[in-house]
């Protein structure tokens, strides 16, 4: 066996006089957790082989035993056959070790023209626009699961809040869509990230270039990349892409964070605007009533867990000189959790939206306190010639007269209601109702079911 993989396994092994410590190996070592990129790996290894055999760097037969080494262990990977050596320390050495014992000279001759930095720093970003593609898809099922719901509830009627006291009367469907535009918000976001990820390092090597006449461009074009790193210090250092894309995913989970407090809230008994059905939720060790909707709950803590691993990583380069330094094997298990934590979160909720049970009483019956239609009492007086604060006045000494006999203002008949302005007509009553409430605010982004009707149908037309 060559050198470089000697009884001390590791691709520098001859610069030293003793071997690594078994502790510093364990320490040091991320096969435990970079094995995940072994697929990416190979895909941008077997894109830098072509190029070296179409720049007659290497030759068509190093280039055709490199892609049958290439093929099996791909085989035994996704057969689970393959060994992992901690002694490797990584997936790369480990992979180049196994094609070089199958293919021989060819397997040493892969690595001529790249270091492990620019290797790693490709394997991510290939690692990371299958996942933001993954995103993307799914951040599009739930918003079409929102959608349909919205769809069904469009003229469902439930207390509109701010400052969690009850403002005005909106819908749910309407209610919906504000989360499908969050969300909207994030998939554009994603995508607008995908392009700082879509860039080739590959070629910058350790952290100077190479001496090689390697053709960049024929790697990013073979890869699916938009264009190349264009320094090669920032290309192998650089993990800016992977820094924007956990604030996306923090900005993400944010939201999910906000519509499971606001499905916690609506599904306790004391609310009781909603139910989610049964394999969302768990029930209690003691008290045989519970029905816990644990799914928000635990996705409202995972936030914390993605908004923790966005502060991790910029910390983690705070402080980096250029160019690579070994602190940036920090990078992966923080970004590898967040991809995983907000795929699956996803993918739940998108099932969980389909499950929601909405119960329209209860949700009217919430409307009906709290005074909503307060301010469509203020705008008709407005309309009738009386200038807004003096309307606000008028109706505000309305609120406490109800609040003193303990009724809505809808239940004061007109001649009660022109006490505090003698511009109430008989006509006050139609927009002193819920359904009068919402149907009045028929505009762009407003909340009459009309409204909300035709902001689903953009929104599907948008994801069609």
């Amino acid at each position: 066996m060559n050198e470089q993989f000697s009884k001390k396994s590791e691709a520098w092994s001859a610069r030293f006089s003793e071997p690594v410590s078994d502790l510093v190996k364990r320490y040091t070592a991320s096969v435990s957790f970079d094995q995940r990129l072994a697929s990416v790996d190979i895909q941008g290894s077997l894109a830098h082989a072509e190029m070296l055999a179409h720049q007659k760097i290497i030759s068509a037969q190093d280039y055709a035993d490199i892609q049958r080494g290439m093929a099996q262990i791909q085989a035994e990977i996704a057969e689970g056959k393959f060994t992992w050596l901690l002694d490797l320390e990584d997936v790369h050495l480990n992979i180049e070790k196994r094609l070089t014992e199958l293919v021989g000279d060819a397997g040493k001759r892969l690595h001529t023209g790249r270091s492990r930095n620019d290797q790693v720093a490709t394997d991510i970003r290939l690692y990371l626009r299958a996942a933001i593609d993954d995103i993307s898809v799914l951040l599009r099922g739930l918003r079409m699961a929102l959608v349909d719901l919205a769809e069904k509830n469009a003229d469902t009627i439930l207390p509109g809040f701010t400052h969690m006291q009850v403002a005005q009367p909106v819908t749910f469907g309407h209610h919906m869509l504000a989360y499908v535009e969050m969300f909207g918000r994030d998939a554009e976001r994603m995508a607008d990230c995908r392009k700082r990820v879509n860039r080739l390092p590959l070629g910058s090597a350790a952290l100077a270039g190479t001496t090689f006449p390697i053709d960049r461009e024929r790697v990013a074009d073979s890869l699916g990349f938009d264009d190349v790193c264009h320094n090669s210090l920032d290309a192998v250092s650089d993990r800016d892409f992977a820094i924007e894309f956990c604030a996306a995913s923090a900005l993400i989970m944010t939201h999910i964070s906000r519509l499971s407090e606001e499905l916690v809230i609506w599904m306790s008994p004391r609310v009781g605007f909603i139910d989610i059905a049964d394999r969302f939720c768990t029930g209690s060790s003691i008290m045989p009533q519970k029905k816990n909707p644990d799914v928000p709950e635990l996705a409202r803590g995972k936030t914390g867990r993605v908004n923790g691993h966005l502060v991790a990583l910029l910390t983690l380069m705070k402080a980096q000189p250029l160019a690579y330094n070994k602190d940036n094997q920090e990078d992966k298990e923080p970004l590898f959790d967040t991809v995983d934590t907000v795929i699956d979160t996803l993918r739940i909720f998108a099932d969980m939206a389909g499950g929601i049970a909405v119960k329209p009483q209860a949700m009217r019956q919430a409307a009906l306190q709290g005074y909503a239609t307060a301010t469509d009492l203020a705008d008709y007086l407005v309309k009738k010639g009386l200038p807004f604060r003096d309307a606000h006045e008028a109706v505000a000494h309305a609120v406490r007269a109800c609040e003193q006999r303990g009724c809505d203002l809808a239940a004061l008949s007109t001649e009660e209601l022109r006490q505090f302005s003698e511009l109430i007509g008989p006509d006050v009553h139609q927009v002193l109702t819920l359904e009068g409430s919402v149907a009045a605010r028929h505009h762009v982004g407003g909340t009459a079911p009309e409204q909300v009707l035709l902001a689903i149908q953009r929104v599907r037309t948008l994801l069609a």
